[in-house]
């Protein structure tokens, strides 16, 4: 219960811009930035500096990852916050968030970086567990109390093998447990049918297998962007990353 009311207070607080981003004003649309599970939102700094510097508010949103309604509960408070029509980015299980949360008629734009895009009736379950031959899945430990870590000895090499093993050491011993009700459940909306979709597919991801993403996002009409990178793009090739977010923005 804690660790949820701490999820949530900062989400709360995430959803202010920070005063770097006076300069916001001259773009037409807010960027929120959803992340995935394991890590939290702070994955997100290079991306948000490069976005902020470019004059677009960014908010970002601080999940939980105990339950899939939590996090999109966390998601709408963001985005209801925004001064503008939303461009909302979800990475990795950010994607579910994403996918149930992007209804909301402020959203105007999905973006997905190696992310879950659930169907209606569908869970990231269902889809991390389609049989992907000749592609490694994502090394989980078996669930504990009703939470899921990544096998801290695998995770450098798993989730981020081209970023420095200073940054993904203390990452793989500082996870964010990612609770079962958040894998679980079945989305009741699926926001990429009714909405413009940009999806980056990272080519080298250990942890959403490629076959998975580009299925995903051939099944979503999504604008298809591929990248050579880790599952953690955002913190190897953040220009990137941010350059993927703005054309998002710009283009329908």
């Amino acid at each position: 219960m804690k660790h949820a009311i701490l999820g949530v207070f900062l989400a709360m607080t995430a959803a202010f811009p920070a005063p770097a981003q006076n300069r916001g004003d001259a773009k037409p649309v807010s960027i929120v930035l959803v992340h995935g599970a394991f890590v939290d939102a702070s994955g997100w700094k290079s991306v948000y500096d490069i976005l902020a510097n470019d004059g677009y508010e960014v908010l970002v949103v601080q999940n939980p990852t105990v339950t899939l309604e939590g996090d999109v509960e966390a998601t709408r408070q963001v985005i209801a916050r925004a001064t503008k029509p939303v461009v909302l980015v979800g990475h990795s299980y950010g994607g579910a968030v994403i996918s149930e949360a992007g209804s909301d008629p402020k959203v105007r734009t999905l973006a997905y970086i190696a992310a879950f895009a659930p169907e209606v009736g569908e869970s990231v379950f269902d889809l991390a567990t389609r049989p992907t031959p000749g592609e490694a899945g994502a090394p989980l430990l078996p669930p504990s109390d009703g939470f899921i870590l990544v096998d801290p000895a695998k995770f450098p090499t798993a989730f981020a093998q081209d970023v420095d093993i200073s940054i993904t050491g203390f990452m793989s011993v500082a996870q964010v447990p990612w609770g079962l009700g958040a894998i679980e459940p079945k989305l009741t909306r699926a926001a990429w049918k009714d909405k413009p979709v940009h999806y980056m597919l990272t080519t080298q991801d250990h942890m959403v297998p490629p076959t998975i993403q580009r299925f995903m996002a051939t099944r979503a009409k999504a604008k298809l962007v591929e990248l050579q990178s880790s599952h953690a793009a955002m913190l190897s090739h953040p220009k990137e990353v941010a350059s993927f977010i703005e054309k998002a923005a710009v283009e329908n």
